[in-house]
C-alpha cells in the first residue's frame, strides 16, 4: 500500500493542498494533480528543459524536482505568465516571430526565458543563448527564438 502524505503548494499565486507519494516529482504533481499540462514532460531526465518551471523564479527541470521540495516555494508554470486571456509579451513575441515552431518545447523555453529577462532586462544574443542553453528545440536553428526574445524584451521597454 502506497503512503500518501499531504502537500501544500503555492503554483500561480493559488495555493493547492492535495495529497501525493513521496516520491512524486513536481512536473507529475503539476500535470496530473493540478492539471497544469503546459509544462511538458519529454526527457524526464533534466537533459532537455521540456518541463522547465520558475521555482521561486529561478528556472527548474521539474522532472528532477520533488514535489515536496517545492512546499513553500511560489511556482510559476506557462500558464501563470498570462493575464487571463492577454498573454504575456513573452508568448506574443513567440507567436509573433515563429519561435513556437511544433510548440513542445516552447513552455519551457518560455520560462527560462522569463527567468532571463527578470535578471537581465537587455540582453545580448549571447546572453538569450545562454538563458536557453539548457533548452533544446528538435524543430529549429533558435534563430527565431533568440528573435523572439529579444523582441519581447524590446517590447517590454528594455531596449
Amino acid at each position: 500500500m502506497t503512503a500518501y502524505m499531504p502537500l501544500t503548494l503555492t503554483v500561480n499565486d493559488i495555493t493547492y493542498t492535495i495529497y501525493v507519494e513521496p516520491n512524486s516529482t513536481l512536473l507529475d504533481v503539476l500535470r496530473d494533480k493540478l492539471g497544469l499540462t503546459g509544462t511538458k514532460k519529454s526527457c524526464n531526465e533534466g537533459e532537455c528543459g521540456a518541463c522547465t518551471v520558475l521555482m521561486d523564479g529561478k528556472p527548474v527541470a521539474s522532472c528532477l524536482v520533488l514535489a515536496v521540495d517545492a512546499q513553500n516555494k511560489k511556482i510559476t508554470t506557462i500558464e501563470g505568465l498570462a493575464d487571463g486571456e492577454k498573454l504575456h509579451p513573452l508568448q506574443e513575441s513567440f507567436v509573433k516571430h515563429g519561435g513556437i515552431q511544433c510548440g513542445f518545447c516552447t513552455p519551457g523555453m518560455i520560462m527560462s526565458a522569463k527567468a532571463l529577462l527578470d535578471e537581465n532586462p537587455d540582453p545580448n544574443p549571447l546572453e538569450v543563448r545562454r538563458g536557453i542553453s539548457g533548452n533544446l528545440c528538435r524543430c529549429t536553428g533558435y534563430q527565431q527564438i533568440i528573435d523572439s526574445i529579444l523582441a519581447a524584451a524590446k517590447s517590454m521597454g528594455n531596449k
